[in-house]
């Protein structure tokens, strides 16, 4: 396994919003994580990358425990996120907006073919490179947002709500890209308000309630759970 946490805990001030999850994340898998809003997902996803320190439990990737260190860390270790809103430099250009995402030790030497990578993948952020990021569309910023994450060279990218907002048109292109990255050999954590496109991609899947595991098994099984399909598909 890449990822494996076990028992993590979280809370914010009283309020706990992580209670005893494990979750194991094998290399090159998409994984789906699944609940309503206020479910835990966002804070699981923030919690791995380093901007949340747990109470309690272990976070091991490749393992090294990450559990409670800084995001700066493990980030150099090869743990990226998408997150929810993108969150560019919208004065910057699209080219500086990339720089930016190689900042990392890991990711300097190869800066120059990482960007030309991106671009290829990519090809309407090199039609943008020198355009502000802010002027960019819904769709365009979050593929710039996609683009920044690989800047780093992560092996592992954890995606948060990567469609939200956007025309449908452009959500299928935003699946596309990920599926692509997955093909590419990196592995996917998708935390995605589409629980039907996610799950439909999905190696396996968690489902999150009030900050605990409640259900998990591979996409195709809860696309097919009545629970779920009741709950998240309107079924």
């Amino acid at each position: 396994m890449i990822l494996e946490v076990r028992n993590l805990d979280l809370y914010y001030g009283d309020a706990q919003a992580l209670d005893d999850v494990s979750l194991d994340i094998a290399e090159r898998e998409i994984v789906a994580i699944v609940g309503a809003n206020g479910a835990g997902k966002t804070s699981l996803i923030r919690t791995i990358g380093g901007m949340c320190r747990p109470a309690r439990g272990s976070i091991r990737y490749k393992g090294v425990d990450i559990a409670g260190q800084p995001s700066h860390k493990v980030c150099e270790l090869g743990v990226a996120q998408v997150a929810e809103g993108r969150q560019i430099f919208p004065n910057m250009t699209v080219r500086e907006n990339l720089e930016m995402g190689a900042v990392l030790k890991r990711a300097r030497a190869g800066k120059r073919g990482t960007m030309e990578k991106v671009f290829a993948m990519l090809p309407r952020l090199r039609e943008r490179a020198d355009q502000a990021a802010g002027t960019l569309s819904g769709g365009e910023q979050q593929m710039l947002a996609i683009g920044r994450c690989l800047m780093g060279q992560p092996e592992m990218v954890m995606f948060d709500e990567p469609s939200l907002g956007l025309a449908p048109t452009i959500v299928q292109e935003v699946f596309r890209t990920i599926r692509d990255l997955h093909d590419a050999g990196i592995t996917v954590v998708l935390v995605e308000q589409n629980v039907s496109a996610s799950l439909k991609m999905a190696d396996r899947a968690y489902v999150l309630e009030n900050g605990r595991v409640v259900l998990t098994g591979t996409g195709a099984e809860l696309l097919r759970d009545e629970g779920v399909r009741q709950a998240y598909l309107g079924l």
